[in-house]
């Protein structure tokens, strides 16, 4: 079974969603058999890569909150963070542009480094003071997931690079109905929109993996009607199974 979970580095819910479904994720009887595979959704597409200001301006200035609401705000984001084990900074990020961190994302999923560079960036951007709105950081965090520095320094360094898979996962997520992240697709049969909780993400698995598509078995020509499953008695061929193989009685 696949999951895909379109999120945004800057997204706080992202975040804090990632952990809540990893916990479903890790209680799952199946989870060995399920691939995660992360999607890239900006929550600011177009905004200019040396357009950065602290987050607590941004939401005000893009919200018309007050400096005390966008305050409470973080605090409130804070608490729903630590209740899930993980480190948050409420005071003194930065926000900007996403667009290069999704596409180094891409890179790294080439290299099978997805999901170690994802939660560096997430960890850097929110629990980290050093910014994360730089190359040479990013080059860093690329490096400790264990990517080639040069080579993911040579990714920044071409703003086209990658920039098609993401404005494509984009567009799908805008064909899907996804209007903000985290959202979760479940083989492409079951969507669940933001950060709920670790149960609702279990039953969303649960439901998803009874309901997998199923093959009918095609009649081998020795009785059965046209269609019939011969799962139900019909006949069958000789199969090898976990008990060894059926040995020909004539």
């Amino acid at each position: 079974m696949r999951v895909e979970i379109w999120s945004d580095i800057a997204c706080p819910w992202c975040y804090v969603g990632k952990a809540r479904f990893e916990k479903a994720l890790a209680a799952f009887p199946h989870r060995d058999e399920v691939e995660v595979v992360h999607r890239s959704f900006e929550l600011d597409p177009g905004r200019a890569k040396d357009d950065i200001q602290p987050v607590i301006t941004m939401l005000t200035r893009k919200y018309g909150m007050s400096e005390a609401q966008a305050e409470a705000g973080e605090d409130n984001l804070g608490a729903q963070a630590a209740a899930e084990g993980l480190p948050y900074r409420t005071r003194g990020r930065d926000h900007g542009s996403t667009f290069d961190m999704h596409r180094l994302l891409h890179f790294a999923r080439e290299r099978g480094r997805q999901t170690e560079l994802l939660d560096l960036l997430y960890r850097a951007n929110f629990a980290e003071e050093r910014s994360v709105y730089d190359d040479e950081r990013l080059v860093e965090l690329a490096a400790a997931a264990g990517l080639d520095a040069d080579a993911a320094r040579r990714v920044l360094a071409d703003p086209e690079a990658y920039a098609d898979g993401v404005r494509a996962d984009e567009r799908e997520a805008a064909q899907l109905g996804a209007t903000g992240v985290p959202f979760f697709v479940l083989d492409r049969a079951y969507g669940v929109s933001g950060a709920q909780p670790a149960e609702v993400f279990a039953r969303a698995l649960d439901q998803a993996w009874g309901e997998r598509p199923r093959l009918k078995p095609v009649d081998g020509g020795s009785g059965a009607a046209d269609g019939q499953d011969t799962r139900d008695g019909g006949d069958a061929g000789e199969v090898c199974g976990p008990d060894g193989c059926a040995v020909p009685q004539h």
